[in-house]
């Protein structure tokens, strides 16, 4: 097992149907250390950095609408393999596939109302972080 951090964004989706205490209980619950935290709204300059490997396909201009429709909850968690098992904790990108009992298949509706985002590779984890938190706004305690 390693150590990784994953960036976790609770989506317009998950703040706007109050199910952002829940989803953070699950993590939490999960035994994942929470090392930063903050609600913010995208920019048009984050969602193209971000989304940068989709900006190029129509449904893009439906993404940015969709995650600047309500702020969003950023996390950095930290734990063995968090990227492996927070991933399976959500279930399939699409909550249609999810199981019950996975994020997505309790909380989510299709492919992108999906409640969260989650670091997919330890080393996106990484990339991920730094493009949405300052070292100043990560801790360990």
């Amino acid at each position: 097992m390693s150590t990784e951090r994953s960036l976790i964004l609770l989506k317009p989706d998950c703040v706007k149907k109050a199910h952002c205490g829940e989803v953070i209980a699950r993590f939490e619950a999960a035994g994942f250390a929470i090392r930063g935290a903050k609600m913010i709204q995208l920019s048009d300059e984050i969602l193209a950095d971000h989304y940068s490997h989709v900006a190029d396909k129509p449904f893009f201009p439906s993404i940015v609408t969709f995650m600047q429709s309500a702020p969003v909850i950023a996390l950095v968690l930290e734990g063995d393999d968090v990227i492996a098992k927070v991933r399976g904790m959500l279930g399939p990108t699409n909550s249609k596939e999810a199981e019950p009992g996975t994020i997505r298949g309790d909380f989510g509706e299709d492919m992108m109302i999906n409640i969260c985002h989650a670091s997919d590779s330890p080393e996106n984890g990484e990339i991920e972080v730094k493009r949405f938190f300052a070292d100043s706004e990560i801790f360990a305690y």
